[in-house]
């Protein structure tokens, strides 16, 4: 893979704004994002510009992108931190220090290259080296009928916690929770 996987800068909020667009217009969109198309292209650019510097800061959540050797974006996911007593995305409070895996998308003609394989790898290197808090599990959330996410993130050692959601356009569907826990050391 001849990607480089870098977190986002606050002024590259143009073309995260672009990458985020294109996501929701995949085909998977749907079952893949809490958002949509219609509601992402109608929010000004200070939108854009704040939740690129929050994402660039590296405090709270952090975004990383995977960039080609010609510096064209093909690839992104966001890290949120939740902590216990805080309400994490889905609802809820977090029952440990942990990380949330959100907005994975690589674009259709770099998937099955190894891209999305090196952005988990960044999130995942990036949660266990967080001192304040101390990350004791990585989360991420898959829509009942997204097959082909659920086997990639099982790949990468994410097992399902037993948590459901409903989704709340329609409770009828689930999206169901997938956590790894903090590796032990070696003794």
């Amino acid at each position: 893979m001849d990607h480089t996987i870098r977190s986002v800068r606050a002024d590259e909020w143009r073309q995260a704004r672009e990458l985020r667009l294109e996501a929701l217009q995949d085909p998977a969109a749907p079952i893949a994002f809490l958002d949509t198309y219609d509601q992402a292209v109608a929010r000004p650019d200070s939108h854009w510009q704040e939740r690129t510097a929050g994402n660039a800061a590296g405090k709270d959540s952090i975004g990383f992108i995977a960039e080609g050797p010609d510096g064209a974006w093909v690839g992104s996911a966001t890290v949120l931190v939740e902590l216990p007593g805080t309400e994490g995305l889905f609802g809820g409070s977090a029952p440990v220090p942990q990380t949330h895996i959100v907005g994975v998308y690589v674009r259709p003609e770099h998937r099955a290259t190894g891209v999305s394989r090196a952005l988990f790898e960044a999130a995942l290197e990036w949660s266990w080296a967080l001192t304040e808090p101390r990350v004791e599990r990585v989360r991420l959330f898959v829509h009942e009928q997204n097959d082909r996410a659920r086997a990639f993130y099982r790949k990468m050692g994410f097992e399902p916690t037993g948590l459901t959601v409903p989704l709340s356009e329609d409770p009828s569907q689930k999206e169901f929770e997938l956590a790894v826990v903090r590796p032990r050391p070696a003794v």
